[in-house]
């Protein structure tokens, strides 16, 4: 597969998700720490109650709505510059950004495992997956090389933390703006070949499925 900075992989599809209004560091909504405001002073201005804090060092304003866009051009500034354009969004930080789940401790990024990246540097509040990405794995949400619904279903059943995983697979099943039913990603996963916890996986999908499921 091409690097997903690479002309020859195309460009990926936008996913147009909330209320498409535009988010800048310059005199919009979306504010990054070192950019107009230093980190205290973004922190000053939530105490404040002008803007909160949508994760690491990115605000929003409190006028403005918190939607995919905000969380994706927000998650993307705690990976570096020169690394952005290799990785891709993916796991519970996708699944946060499409509205599916909570703030990640650490941002999960997906690359290519068949092109060389370079490591992360020591410190890095991200964390690294190498891992085989399709042709229709990736979109862009925001500008944001974020996994696909489809892709980060799967990704969640099969690495998805325990206490977590089922709730999450609801959460992006019932989401209708993602199109993405369960039944879909259970097709998709009893075709793949290879998948380690293939078997556990399918029972966190069945479990998402079923209407009573009540988590404990």
């Amino acid at each position: 597969m091409p690097p997903l900075d690479s002309t020859a992989s195309g460009a990926p599809p936008e996913r147009v998700l909330g209320t498409g209004q535009p988010i800048t560091s310059t005199g919009g909504a979306l504010f990054h720490a070192g950019e107009i405001f230093t980190s205290a002073e973004l922190q000053a201005m939530r105490l404040e109650g002008l803007v909160r804090l949508v994760i690491g060092d990115s605000y929003l304003r409190s006028d403005f709505r918190e939607d995919p866009a905000a969380r994706s051009r927000s998650a993307v500034r705690s990976v570096p510059a020169p690394i952005r354009p290799r990785v891709a969004l993916g796991r519970s930080t996708a699944a946060w950004i499409y509205g599916c789940a909570p703030p990640p401790a650490l941002i999960s990024l997906v690359t290519d495992h068949r092109r060389r990246t370079t490591a992360l540097p020591p410190f890095t509040p991200a964390v690294m997956h190498q891992v085989a990405l399709g042709p229709f794995d990736v979109n862009l949400v925001g500008g944001v090389s974020v996994t696909t619904p489809l892709r980060t279903a799967l990704d969640i059943a099969v690495h998805g933390e325990e206490r977590d995983a089922v709730p999450i697979l609801r959460a992006i099943g019932r989401a209708r703006e993602l199109d993405c039913p369960l039944r879909l990603v259970e097709a998709a996963l009893v075709n793949a070949p290879r998948v380690p916890g293939k078997s556990r996986a399918l029972a966190r999908l069945l479990a998402a499925q079923r209407p009573r499921y009540v988590r404990e």
